[in-house]
């Protein structure tokens, strides 16, 4: 088995089955499987993923595990020797799976891969990011980025600096597509990806984590998938703050966590004053 495609479901029936179509439609260049993990819900059962096949194993979980748990729920019975977490609202247009397999492939060094995100109408979402940090944080403060070369900035600072148009080594990607190899959780701690978060900066926590292992993570610009991306919320914006000063707590001091916070400050206030 090639790969290990986990698709967590809550209360996105028709959204998870449409992805789940768009797999079995496209992907033709690796031998796969779907694990679909009904997280806290009550809206796939047997019957109603009997149609595809023995493609589909259902995970049925009685409560509402999170992103991290419940893929984590679904890993364990994954049998590929990579493993691809895809969100729900993600749909395939090509074979971008097979894609994101052959880079890790040929690259061994690369423990986690991202492929290209983009809204419906062809947006480009910006998957590729750098860790918080003092240095990018002051060079976006001050404006450096200006002076500097477009392609340079962009390659330097990543997020929405990047056009995603090449191939590029990152800090973090986000984990609406992310693939890696099995084998790497047995080298992280509890042989898990890291659930300490509920939902949001689980991710950026997979890729430091695959990082200090010694890993490089990824973007392939190859590979191009359908991101519908969910609006913000008000329970969204909370549990984002939390997470991030959980992040900024587990990996770095007390005083760069500090001055993160405060550069993050500016940089909002600055935001906001040239609006």
């Amino acid at each position: 088995m090639n790969i290990s495609i986990i698709i967590i479901n809550y209360k996105t029936y028709q959204l998870t089955c449409n992805c789940i179509d768009s797999i079995i439609k496209n992907v033709t260049g690796v031998s796969y499987e779907i694990i679909l993990v009904e997280n806290g819900t009550d809206e796939f059962r047997l019957e109603k993923v009997a149609h595809w096949g023995d493609k589909i194993k259902l995970i049925l979980s009685e409560e509402n595990l999170g992103f991290a748990g419940g893929n984590n729920l679904g890993i364990q019975y994954a049998q590929g020797k990579y493993i691809l977490l895809l969100n729900s609202d993600v749909y395939l247009t090509d074979d971008a799976i097979t894609k994101t397999y052959a880079y890790l492939e040929q690259r061994p060094q690369v423990g986690v891969v991202s492929a290209k995100l983009v809204y419906p109408d062809g947006r480009i979402q910006s998957v590729a990011q750098r860790f918080p940090s003092v240095k990018y944080q002051l060079i976006e403060l001050l404006r450096l980025q200006k002076l500097m070369n477009k392609r340079v900035a962009g390659k330097l600072l990543l997020g929405s600096f990047f056009d995603h148009n090449e191939n590029v080594k990152s800090d973090w990607v986000w984990g609406a597509y992310f693939m890696f190899p099995r084998n790497i959780l047995s080298k992280l701690p509890q042989n898990k990806l890291d659930d300490s978060y509920f939902m949001y900066y689980e991710d950026m926590q997979w890729c430091m984590d695959i990082k200090k292992l010694g890993y490089e993570v990824h973007f392939c610009a190859e590979a191009t998938v359908v991101h519908l991306l969910g609006g913000s919320s008000a329970a969204k914006k909370e549990l984002m703050e939390k997470n991030g000063a959980l992040f900024l707590s587990k990996n770095y001091t007390e005083a760069e966590a500090k001055w993160i916070k405060k550069l993050n400050k500016w940089l909002l206030q600055s935001t906001k004053s040239q609006i």
